[in-house]
């Protein structure tokens, strides 16, 4: 959980997906924070919501250089013998038709890549 709620300047060092020049904490509450994250190529702007009772974070897309508002994320924490099994649901919600055939594509390489891209992270804490 720790590690997908810490929006200090260390975690575009933590996410391999967030660079420096592309993360902005707008603002930051007991539970949420609006944030903009990414890098040049695919950066979001989009509203985490977390519960730690739940074991549950949820991030909603304010707007995004990809896909335009909609959709999000939603991770699910479930503790296991030897750690923490992070479950991720993903939805877009494109409005053009270019970014609805990117979206079509998800299904068939975001498995592996959302599995490459969160290991580090999620193996750090």
């Amino acid at each position: 959980m720790s590690v997908l709620t810490d929006f200090s300047a260390a975690r575009p060092a933590t996410w391999p997906t967030i660079d420096a020049d592309h993360f902005a904490v707008h603002a930051l509450g007991d539970g949420w924070a609006e944030v903009t994250e990414g890098t040049a190529a695919a950066w979001e702007r989009a509203r985490y919501e977390w519960d730690v009772r739940r074991r549950r974070v949820t991030v909603t897309t304010h707007d995004s250089k990809v896909f335009g508002p909609g959709g999000g994320w939603v991770f699910q924490l479930t503790p296991e013998t030897a750690g923490t099994r992070v479950d991720i649901e993903l939805t877009r919600t494109p409005a053009t038709f270019g970014r609805r055939l990117l979206a079509a594509l998800l299904p068939l390489v975001a498995p592996r890549s959302l599995r490459k891209s969160f290991a580090a992270a999620l193996q750090a804490s």
